[in-house]
């Protein structure tokens, strides 16, 4: 296994003059790989590296599990699985992972991080939407989807398909990672001075408590537009890396304007904010996908926000933010302009070349109520 190279100037400067806290951006991501902090089995392709993150690619194999786990302080991945794992299955011809498993697949990229510099992951955009739950668990691992500084070692999905089965395969990208210099983000008093500076939402007075609040958008113009979408169960097998393929009512049940919406145990529903929100070009940031607080719901699986989305910076002014929600285990309530969630706002350790946006392929700049690329939506 061996580092990536790049060629590029910004890559060459962009940790050593990176001397402030806050995320790294995409050039400052090239310097990991190029400096081998950052290793793949095969070469890391240009699109795998966003604003201020980078997408992360399935291996070659995967392992049916009894159940989720976590490695625990002094024990491997690999260790667990000897007493965890129930079938061991190989991707490289495309491979069905079924609703209620769970899975363990080795990534692609493997990290040797520098002492100062941590990670964390999450699920993209993609993924969330069609209802995939996944998590990366790292060697010796006490957390999901942190990786603590200095950290050398493999990573491993752990992949379950709540709604839909799915078609994987090696190079299929589910997680994405953020890499970050200490811990920067914003307090309550730093966000309310971001969003004097730069507004943080658009159209609508913003709630700074705890992050920047967003509430559920229920109104819809009339009856005739959706306001949400339901998922249709046993509707079929989604490949992950498949755009524009499937149709839209096979796969979901429009929901038109209904106040309250009653959420049903079990059941995973598309939203949307009300407020369109903005990240600033200097700025990242992440939603808090399940707030004990507001409702037994989760609204978020897919929690990083790429600096420029929504922003003019990226060719956007204000998009919304996209809910994927799943109730627990009652039937909960959910009103026209309900606090779902909070945005929580984090610098970059200096300025991106690039920002979220049309330039790079963006699939959600500008959104509004939208499914995920799998599906052909007007």
């Amino acid at each position: 296994m061996a580092a990536i190279s790049s060629n590029t100037a910004g890559a060459q400067r962009a940790v050593a003059e990176c001397r402030h806290e806050g995320i790294l951006p995409a050039h400052a991501i090239r310097w990991l790989m190029e400096n081998g902090h950052l290793l793949a089995e095969s070469p890391i392709e240009p699109d795998q590296v966003q604003p201020a993150s980078l997408d992360l690619r399935l291996g070659r194999k995967a392992w049916r599990v009894r159940a989720s786990f976590l490695p625990g302080r002094g024990r491997t991945v690999a260790e667990r699985l000897e007493g965890l794992a129930l079938h061991e299955m190989p991707l490289e011809d495309g491979a069905v992972l079924e609703t209620g498993c769970v899975y363990i697949v080795p990534l692609m990229e493997h990290l040797h991080l520098p002492e100062d510099i941590s990670a964390a992951a999450n699920p993209k955009s993609s993924t969330g939407r069609i209802d995939v739950f996944t998590r990366v668990i790292t060697e010796f691992g006490e957390a999901f989807d942190r990786i603590p500084a200095g950290y050398e070692g493999p990573l491993y999905a752990e992949i379950s398909p709540r709604t839909f089965p799915i078609l994987v395969r090696p190079g299929s990208r589910l997680s994405q990672i953020r890499f970050r210099r200490g811990q920067a983000r914003l307090d309550d008093a730093a966000t309310r001075a971001l969003h004097t500076r730069d507004p943080l939402v658009v159209g609508a007075e913003a709630n700074i408590e705890g992050g920047v609040a967003l509430s559920v958008d229920l109104s819809g113009g009339d009856l005739t537009q959706p306001i949400g979408y339901r998922a249709r169960r046993h509707a079929g097998l989604i490949d992950v890396d498949a755009v524009g393929r499937y149709n839209l009512e096979t796969f979901w049940e429009p929901i038109t304007r209904r106040e309250p919406l009653i959420l049903d145990p079990g059941e995973f529903y598309i939203l949307a904010s009300k407020e369109a929100v903005r990240i600033p070009p200097d700025h990242a940031a992440e939603m808090v996908p399940f707030d004990p607080f507001v409702g037994e719901f989760r609204v978020h699986y897919a929690g990083f926000f790429d600096p420029g989305f929504g922003h003019v910076s990226g060719d956007g002014e204000g998009a919304r933010a996209v809910l994927e929600v799943r109730a627990h285990e009652v039937p909960f309530t959910l009103e026209d302009g309900q606090i779902v969630g909070r945005l929580l706002y984090e610098p970059l350790c200096e300025p991106p070349e690039q920002v979220y946006g049309r330039e790079i392929g963006a699939h959600y700049q500008r959104q509004g109520l939208k499914l995920s690329k799998h599906f052909r939506q007007g």
